[in-house]
């Protein structure tokens, strides 16, 4: 799970914060019940020793502790983020950033937030992406020239809000 390190603290919005809260009791309460009863069917099938259930079981339950632990982690480090305390007039997280791609022309919108949220279908970037890199700190009116992988984009920033 990647996140935004400033001093371990993990920026997130409050929905976000909610959906993580969510998924970590499902994990603790219908996971861990769904896993014990796993490994007490797989018990029941005799020798331990050469019991391929058994083992599966137990390697699953090793995975949704080590989950359940990493969002305890998150968690506890974890800051609201609120687009109203941040200004306007530069792109920072959580602004919305309406952009024309100078090459083909068409027009784009994403939303800057913390790597822990970032979710591409629905254009939420990472501002630690290229991209969200490229374009924190600008201002309408800017041209922002992004290094990629498959060249450099070019992107006139139009408006940014939140």
């Amino acid at each position: 799970m990647s996140e935004t390190q400033n001093n371990g603290v993990v920026y997130l919005t409050r929905e976000r914060l909610r959906e993580l809260e969510q998924e970590l009791h499902e994990l603790k309460v219908k996971g861990r019940s769904e896993i014990a009863a796993k490994i007490a069917e797989a018990r029941g099938h005799g020798d331990l020793s050469e019991n391929a259930e058994y083992d599966a079981a137990k390697e699953a339950q090793q995975h949704l502790e080590l989950k359940i632990s990493k969002l305890e982690q998150t968690l506890s480090r974890a800051r609201i983020l609120d687009g109203k305390d941040l200004p306007n007039d530069k792109v920072y997280i959580l602004s919305t950033v309406k952009l024309r791609d100078l090459k083909t022309k068409k027009i784009l919108q994403y939303k800057l937030v913390s790597p822990e949220e970032a979710d591409f279908e629905q254009n939420k970037i990472s501002v630690t992406s290229p991209i969200g890199k490229g374009l924190m700190g600008k201002k309408v009116g800017e041209t922002a020239s992004i290094p990629v992988p498959a060249g450099t984009l070019t992107y006139e920033i139009l408006e940014i809000s939140r």
